[in-house]
């Protein structure tokens, strides 16, 4: 039973890290090969072991999808951005989870398409995800989720 806990704790600090770290890697300006590749692998890893925490939420696995999305979006490997983004709107959605992980869910589809080149359908993501944005409560949240999407365009 003791080892279980620990494996749990073990998986849950693992997860807590990577994520953390492919924020690093994201916000870095001039990664190289090795970093992206670094970057992708810890973002699975990230997820990965979210999956074997015990009391792993659906908030976890939609947060989880959402930044594989937007490392491959990042790294302009569009197919897997969309594949991932739209995992992320399915949870949400399956879940009913808040309207910040929604409107996020809404962003990793938007700046998929675009980086896929498919405007159309970027600017519907885009809009669906400024019309949950209003719903957001907490100013704080409403404000990240706001500024990330005028992000899109420019990161393309």
């Amino acid at each position: 039973m003791k080892e279980t806990k620990v494996v749990n704790l073990t998986n849950r600090q693992h997860a807590v890290n990577c994520f953390n770290a492919v924020w690093d890697l994201l916000e870095k300006v001039d990664r190289t090969k090795q970093e992206d590749e670094e970057m992708i692998h810890k973002a699975h890893s990230s997820f990965y072991h979210w999956t074997k925490v015990k009391d792993v939420t659906a908030t976890n696995i939609s947060v989880g999808y959402w930044q594989l999305a937007r490392v491959y979006a990042v790294l302009q490997i569009g197919e897997r951005a969309l594949y991932y983004a739209e995992r992320c709107l399915e949870i949400s959605f399956n879940n009913n989870l808040e309207p910040f992980y929604m409107a996020y869910a809404h962003e990793a589809l938007s700046r998929a398409y675009a980086v896929l080149g498919k405007e159309n359908e970027s600017s519907v993501q885009k809009e669906k995800c400024k019309e949950i944005i209003s719903k957001i409560e907490n100013e704080e949240y409403k404000q990240l989720v706001e500024n990330d999407i005028h992000t899109i365009e420019s990161s393309i």
